[in-house]
């Protein structure tokens, strides 16, 4: 336990040592944001995701098997969105290959961006989601998305993809100590778990009370707080910037 809880903190509040520098802590941020988002788009835009494209192929299956509630249309313009999120998000990787602050500062002030299109798109809708509204929201939000994804795999924080947790399960149960394992980072791993169920339960606890535009708002306040603060942190000299072997 003892372990665990000093891993968690390493986290949160990194140390001068950490090669990852402030990393962590804002990929934390970014899984919260996976959550909200997610919400949005499978309580209100048509069951399907915008993050999870794991779901998104399944629901594709479904959908062209006939299955009631989902749309095979929904889930390819989404996977089609974070498609060119991701070769976006893979472009800025090779422009700033030399500093992993940089990218993380564009990468989230892009997501800002395009997060903001999609708060506006709803405000203007006053939260109403026509069809017109569903397909702009799946295609701005899953451009954010896809860029988030690929970013988060070019910064190569261990155990921080901030989209995906399959991995980040398996790893806690295959690597702990009655598998036989050292269970590297158990707190890192559970603080991922746990900040996406956060941004999930907020999103979905603010939806169901239709509260579709402060959902986003809410979700462009963190990529926004995300980008100023890797802004503020990054210097060219920063050890923890250089691209990690």
């Amino acid at each position: 336990m003892r372990r665990l809880l000093s891993d968690a903190v390493r986290t949160l509040k990194p140390g001068d040592e950490d090669p990852h520098g402030p990393l962590p802590p804002l990929m934390l941020t970014l899984t919260v944001v996976t959550g909200l988002v997610d919400a949005v788009s499978y309580l209100v835009l048509g069951h399907v995701f915008v993050a999870n494209m794991t779901g998104n192929v399944v629901f594709l299956g479904f959908a062209l098997a006939g299955a009631q509630g989902l749309s095979a249309l929904a889930s390819v313009v989404s996977m089609t969105a974070f498609l060119v999120g991701a070769l976006t998000g893979g472009r800025l990787g090779t422009r700033f290959a030399t500093h992993r602050g940089y990218l993380l500062r564009t990468s989230t002030a892009v997501q800002t961006v395009l997060v903001a299109v999609a708060a506006a798109v709803a405000a203007a809708a006053d939260g109403r989601v026509g069809t017109g509204v569903q397909y702009t929201l799946i295609v701005f939000l899953g451009l954010a998305m896809g860029l988030q994804n690929a970013v988060a795999r070019r910064l190569g924080v261990p155990d921080l993809t901030t989209t995906v947790l399959t991995l980040t399960l398996t790893g806690l149960a295959a690597d702990s100590t009655p598998a036989g394992g050292g269970a590297p980072r158990p707190g890192r791993r559970i603080l991922s778990v746990l900040a996406m169920l956060l941004g999930a339960l907020i999103g979905a606890q603010l939806l169901l009370h239709s509260h579709l535009v402060l959902t986003l708002v809410l979700t462009l306040l963190l990529l926004a707080v995300a980008s100023v603060t890797i802004h503020r942190l990054s210097t060219a000299d920063a050890a923890w910037a250089r691209p990690q072997a």
